[in-house]
């Protein structure tokens, strides 16, 4: 029988914080399709912000390639550098932000089209991918404002 997991990493950064922001990540479905994502989210933007909307662009991309129906028998392995957003995501830390309370309960709907998601906090070296393509959105934003 074939492993039903998924394996997503994400990042997400802010020059400034709050400033320019971008997200990245990695999606490695069971059959070893690696799907890759970066996009500029927007100026005035927080590192935790844009963490969350990482997270959020990640699981809406793993449900889109699995099929609504066929994700419900997925479990997720999330695998984030943001020891705060794990921590907030694992129920360690309280939410005291108003718009990060919104993206947790995006994120926490979103959960439930899947058979069980995990988040994990990784280090930054563990996350290599999705960093560089965090600052890959940011580069090619700043270079076509200049």
């Amino acid at each position: 029988m074939t492993e039903k997991n998924v394996t997503i990493h994400t990042d997400g950064g802010s020059r400034g914080n709050p400033g320019p922001a971008a997200i990245g990540g990695v999606i490695i479905l069971p059959n070893q399709t690696k799907i890759t994502f970066h996009r500029y989210i927007g100026s005035q933007r927080t590192n935790n912000e844009a963490e969350y909307e990482a997270l959020i662009y990640a699981l809406q991309e793993a449900k889109k390639h699995l099929g609504k129906q066929v994700a419900k028998n997925f479990t997720i392995h999330c695998f984030l550098d943001s020891e705060l957003a794990v921590k907030q995501l694992n129920h360690q830390y309280k939410l005291k932000d108003e718009k990060i309370q919104k993206y947790f309960i995006k994120i926490w709907n979103l959960t439930l089209d899947f058979q069980k998601v995990n988040f994990q906090h990784i280090p930054r070296e563990k996350n290599k991918e999705a960093d560089s393509l965090v600052n890959k959105a940011l580069d090619a934003e700043s270079s076509r404002l200049f």
